[in-house]
């Protein structure tokens, strides 16, 4: 089996509107690059972020410039694909805002989500990974990978998610940005022990391959860290386009073997099972 869970149907840029891309042609795209690589299961997983529900959580300026569509038409949209008869996953991907747990929940709750994909992408209302709202101009790299992987822990204990996603999405500039003087197990150990207390499973995820760091997250240390803290594997390619489906997957699956890892999880309706890795 292989899955590609975490995916979007549209680029991350605004003009990329729901209207143009919740589409079944579209649909049909995404299912056709999923077989051409051998995507057994395939999901959506829309930022939080696009939707205007996502207000009641967070109204932080990024958040309010973006949320201009509706969870619910989402929900609908995708639940239609399934009713036409195609084998696609209803997910979200869901910022943890640390404070915002219970607004967070509620967002979540009475929505019939196969899965739910939490990220840190923000420490306070500064982005790691975004350069208009970047982090790195105000923080030094040690402050900001020790709260960037405090914020890993309390998302995973949080018991909001199904699967974290990225778990070292801080490295994701590469040498472009300053590197912390400690070494990365001082940070990584900052949320292990709240990981290793969750029910959470952890992505490994493609899509470092196509940013500046050019390496899967996570990286081969972190994992084996994950994995002794008995957490299962989620295998996501992090696609905004149809063929960035399963992108770099004969890496990921040749990483995961050396890793240890012979299965990889499948969900539906938030319930977790392992299948053999394809």
């Amino acid at each position: 089996m292989l899955t590609d869970y975490h995916t979007h149907l549209r680029p991350d840029e605004r003009e990329a509107t729901a209207k143009r891309h919740f589409t079944e042609d579209n649909v049909k795209l995404y299912l056709r690059a999923a077989a051409d690589v051998g995507v057994g299961e395939l999901g959506f997983s829309e930022h939080v972020h696009r939707f205007g529900q996502a207000l009641d959580v967070w109204d932080h300026p990024f958040w309010k410039e973006q949320a201009v569509d509706d969870l619910d038409a989402y929900v609908e949209f995708v639940q239609g694909m399934k009713a036409a008869g195609h084998a696609v996953k209803l997910g979200l991907e869901v910022d943890y805002v640390s404070g915002k747990e219970e607004q967070i929940a509620d967002l979540l709750a009475d929505r019939p989500w196969d899965y739910v994909i939490g990220s840190v992408h923000f420490i306070g209302d500064r982005a790691v990974d975004h350069s208009e709202y970047g982090t790195w101009s105000v923080s030094d790299a040690d402050q900001v990978w020790s709260e960037y992987f405090r914020s890993l822990g309390a998302a995973a204990a949080s018991g909001l998610y199904d699967i974290l996603a990225h778990p070292d999405l801080v490295k994701v500039w590469g040498s472009s940005r300053p590197k912390p003087d400690r070494d990365p197990r001082f940070f990584y150990e900052l949320a292990i022990e709240s990981i290793a207390g969750s029910n959470v499973a952890v992505e490994v995820s493609t899509a470092g391959l196509r940013k500046p760091i050019e390496e899967i997250y996570p990286t081969r240390e972190l994992l084996d860290m994950l994995l002794e803290a008995g957490r299962p594997v989620a295998l996501s390619s992090d696609a905004h386009l149809p063929e960035q489906i399963g992108f770099g997957y004969d890496r990921a699956v040749e990483y995961l073997r050396e890793a240890g890892v012979g299965e990889i999880c499948v969900f539906e309706e938030r319930r977790r099972t392992m299948e053999p890795l394809g």
